[in-house]
């Protein structure tokens, strides 16, 4: 779970991009050929470990008032994120692990006709997606059902021209098969945002599992099959690094 100043929120951590080990199974062997290890960590991680980094509990559903909180805006410069996109008018977007829709909405009405994926895995978030698609008049957010490995996107849809995935990489219980999924949906010029809590800045309000160095996002993404082009380097919060797939 996160844990944020101000924000004395307990959330009950369910079903989502990360899984519940049981102590049994965080101290299973794992097969010789597995990218994978487990072992017992960070309470508030699954038991399961990836390139010397322990997987995090995803944040579940009840946590939706924390995403939406009216504070975010200045804590996180949301305004100096979407800038940083540098969406393009018919650009098609795929949101990876889009939550409430808190930055999916936000996209769509940048990018005029272009179309804008919120993937998510749990059924709940994209309820409340569809919900504000109606409420709100927007026809060009798309729910897509996420599964711990991948997505079904419509078999119609464009390559993406931008990824994005605000703190959510770090809870993917599947790091290689989803970067898998996400680099195949991409566009050869696409460029992929992933946006992760400091680690390096001891003072963010955020637990330690739900944090990553830049050092450890670019290694991850290197073996994924990108290459750093960028960190943007100004969030208050947050790393904005913007990868390109490697040829």
């Amino acid at each position: 779970m996160k844990f944020h100043s101000g924000h004395l929120i307990i959330i009950v951590i369910i079903v989502g991009f990360g899984c519940c080990l049981s102590a049994k199974k965080a101290g299973a062997q794992p097969s010789p050929n597995s990218p994978y290890t487990y072992k017992h960590g960070d309470p508030n991680g699954i038991g399961k470990w990836y390139m010397g980094r322990e997987i995090a509990h995803v944040m579940g559903h009840q946590g939706m008032d924390w995403l939406e909180r009216p504070e975010r805006q200045q804590e996180e410069r949301v305004d100096k994120l979407m800038r940083n996109l540098n969406l393009e008018e018919g650009h098609t977007v795929m949101d990876v692990g889009a939550g409430s829709g808190y930055h999916s909405f936000r996209m769509a009405s940048e990018i005029g006709k272009g179309v804008v994926f919120a993937v998510d895995i749990q059924d709940e978030m994209l309820r409340e997606i569809r919900s504000r698609a109606k409420v709100s008049g927007t026809d060009n957010v798309f729910p897509v059902k996420g599964t711990k490995t991948g997505f079904d996107l419509p078999t119609d849809a464009a390559l993406a021209d931008r990824v994005l995935m605000v703190d959510v990489y770090h809870e993917f219980s599947h790091p290689v098969e989803m970067m898998d999924a996400i680099r195949d949906a991409m566009h050869p010029d696409g460029l992929l945002y992933l946006i992760e809590y400091r680690m390096e800045s001891k003072w963010v309000p955020i637990k330690k599992v739900h944090k990553m160095s830049e050092e450890q996002a670019i290694r991850e993404m290197e073996a994924a099959g990108f290459e750093k082009v960028k960190n943007m380097g100004n969030l208050p919060w947050q790393h904005c690094l913007i990868f390109k797939k490697r040829p």
